[in-house]
């Protein structure tokens, strides 16, 4: 070896002067190149460095779909219960201008009828069954009902007759209700006859008018209107107060005589409020 490098030293100077002149070369050509160790290094944990990236984007991701999730949440129920109280104020608002409505036409029909003295009553019960067809009304003794007095809608239609009352409350046969029997008037031709409720017609929401006068000529569409004459009971309601409308004419089982189907003027179905007729002045 020594031998070797005495006779080949100067040769082995000038190839490492020679390496040595490229390799700075090399640098400044290509300045910035990792050398040979700082790039297996770099191969070797870029693939960690990208694994470790991709983690944390993965975790940021998750962590911000979840916060905006619980934020889309949080404004679905604000926007559900804000909804809510919009939904309760227009009905509010529909319920106070239905009875602003019923109020102005009751107004007209104090106008018109100033012998009738009402009070307001709201209907807080309904009953139906194959025997009867009741109202129960919020106002009773207190506010001086009394049995017998008739129930109107804010029109004046007949809606029944008080049965029973109590201290806060009333119970109301309806026009329908089999229970009910007074006078009643044809108002095209001013004719007398008898208005009664009816097993067979009350499921089906309508009346009767019996006891029709001979060789009256009923049509479909006759108004029916109370007669304010004593009824069977000895009871006096006020006179003209529309009950119904004439829907056509049948022949009772017996063949004998004819009665008239009747509709009611009021939809019983649907009464929120009605109004009492606690006095009235007879008109003859």
């Amino acid at each position: 070896m020594k031998d070797f490098l005495k006779q080949n030293g100067i040769l082995i100077l000038v190839i490492a002067l020679l390496l040595a002149l490229i390799t700075t070369v090399l640098s400044f050509t290509f300045g910035g190149i990792a050398n040979p160790f700082a790039n297996l290094a770099g191969v070797i944990s870029t693939p960690f460095r990208n694994g470790i990236h991709a983690f944390v984007s993965w975790t940021e991701e998750l962590y911000s779909d979840a916060f905006e999730r619980e934020a889309m949440a949080e404004e679905l129920e604000a926007l559900r219960q804000e909804n809510a109280q919009l939904k309760e104020q227009a009905r509010e608002g529909d319920a106070a201008s239905r009875e602003n409505e019923r109020l102005r036409n009751l107004l007209g029909l104090k106008e018109k009828r100033r012998e009738l003295q009402f009070e307001s009553a709201t209907v807080t019960a309904r009953g139906s069954s194959n025997w009867s067809s009741t109202l129960t009304v919020n106002k009773g003794s207190s506010a001086d009902v009394a049995a017998g007095d008739c129930v109107v809608d804010e029109y004046g239609n007949l809606v029944g007759v008080v049965r029973q009352v109590g201290l806060n409350w009333s119970s109301v046969i309806t026009v329908v209700d089999v229970d009910l029997e007074m006078g009643g008037l044809i108002s095209r031709t001013d004719k007398a006859a008898i208005l009664e409720g009816d097993f067979s017609l009350m499921g089906q929401g309508k009346l009767k008018l019996t006891y029709l006068p001979e060789g009256v000529q009923l049509l479909a569409g006759d108004a029916v209107l109370t007669s304010g004459l004593i009824s069977g009971d000895g009871a006096v309601y006020p006179s003209r107060l529309l009950v119904g409308y004439v829907e056509e004419v049948r022949t009772d089982d017996s063949g004998m005589s004819d009665y008239a189907v009747l509709t009611p003027a009021t939809a019983l179905d649907g009464l929120e409020q009605v109004f009492i007729i606690k006095d009235f002045n007879v008109v003859d």
